[in-house]
């Protein structure tokens, strides 16, 4: 499989895995991995299938979470995170790695804020413990039954 074909099946499996699984690096050092919602699925989130479709040559991703989680501690200590998309019964997955960062821009919080988070999140977009990390991945691998193929995003940032 070439880099070309390795991105275009990337996308897709961003657009259709149920989760993400978020690593991160705790205080002793060592990896802690959750799954995560995955705001590229389509299906699941349509209404960020526009904004998110401006991203498709740099793979950016938003990760929503509670400020106070340990995931986001230990992203403001270490932001070197790695995400990973999979559908296991296909043999097909995808991580990216690179730096998190968080974000304050209340308008985009509106925007990937979802009906139903009240639960996590009881007073909208504007909650203080409603938190958003983006990720402009450096690094990607993508793999699809016994083949790998590895590509990077530089000059795509």
């Amino acid at each position: 499989m070439d880099e070309l074909e390795a991105r275009k099946l990337a996308l897709d499996l961003m657009k259709t895995s149920p989760a993400v699984y978020l690593s991160t690096i705790d205080d002793q050092g060592f990896p802690q991995i959750r799954a995560m919602i995955n705001l590229r699925n389509a299906k699941q989130y349509p209404s960020l299938v526009e904004l998110l479709s401006n991203h498709e040559k740099d793979f950016l991703i938003y990760i929503s979470t509670n400020t106070s989680s340990n995931k986001a501690r230990q992203i403001q200590q270490n932001p070197r995170v790695a995400v990973y998309y999979c559908l296991p019964e296909q043999w097909r997955g995808l991580m990216l790695g690179g730096e998190a960062e968080a974000l304050d821009d209340i308008e985009l919080k509106r925007k990937i804020y979802q009906e139903g988070w009240e639960v996590y999140f009881p007073t909208g977009p504007g909650d203080p413990d409603f938190t958003l990390f983006r990720l402009k991945p450096v690094v990607a691998k993508y793999y699809q039954s016994l083949d790998v193929c590895e590509f990077g995003f530089e000059g795509e940032q």
